[in-house]
């Protein structure tokens, strides 16, 4: 992974409350993390992890039976915070206080939503990104209940697939998402991909 370093404070300030310029980030192929020192930094990586939206994406067949069982409910931004919560709940953590503050504006400014599944209406798991026009750049996952993020995955990928979105960015690559055909593609390729997606007038919910 290489870092876009910040060069001044006055810039760190400009990632927590100027909405424009952090959308212009997302739009030129970085991604906000915070460092095991709580800093938020611009980051990118040379192999870019993506969900297919086409015949490619797929996940297990255990997973089909939960699927059918309508066991969850899904649901757009209804509890945005807690999803915001919940992806930061873990032992090493790259989301902040101060980054769950530029995801908390960015939602009520339009551009991160939260993709979410409920059951017994308790929120059970969901999926964190930013919309911007044919793009979502998903941030987080996380679940409460076994399976919640998984039949997220699923029904995330329908509805963008509905919406005609080009492009699912899940930016780093790891076994679980492998499992749903992730794959990785290099700077040339995702860039090309990106402006695609730019181009695209989309809307998410």
């Amino acid at each position: 992974m290489t870092r876009f370093e910040l060069m001044s404070d006055q810039e760190k300030r400009v990632i927590k409350v100027d909405i424009a310029s952090i959308i212009q980030g997302y739009a030129h192929g970085y991604f906000l993390m915070a460092d095991d020192r709580s800093q938020l930094g611009w980051y990118t990586s040379r192999k870019r992890a993506l969900i297919p939206l086409d015949q490619r994406f797929h996940y297990p067949k255990s997973l089909r039976r939960i699927l059918n069982q309508d066991r969850f409910t899904v649901a757009i931004d209804r509890n945005f915070r807690g999803v915001c919560e919940g992806c930061a709940n873990r032992d090493t953590t790259w989301i902040s206080s101060d980054l769950m503050n530029v995801y908390l504006k960015l939602n009520h400014a339009g551009w991160a939503h939260s993709f979410e599944t409920w059951q017994d209406g308790q929120l059970a798991g969901g999926i964190l990104g930013i919309v911007i026009r044919g793009a979502f750049i998903g941030e987080s996952m996380f679940y409460h209940v076994p399976d919640a993020s998984k039949v997220a995955m699923v029904k995330l990928v329908e509805h963008l697939r509905q919406r005609n979105f080009i492009l699912f960015d899940a930016q780093l690559q790891n076994p679980h998402l492998a499992r749903f055909g992730a794959y990785l593609v290099n700077d040339k390729e995702y860039n090309n991909l990106l402006q695609k997606a730019l181009a695209r007038h989309c809307v998410f919910n």
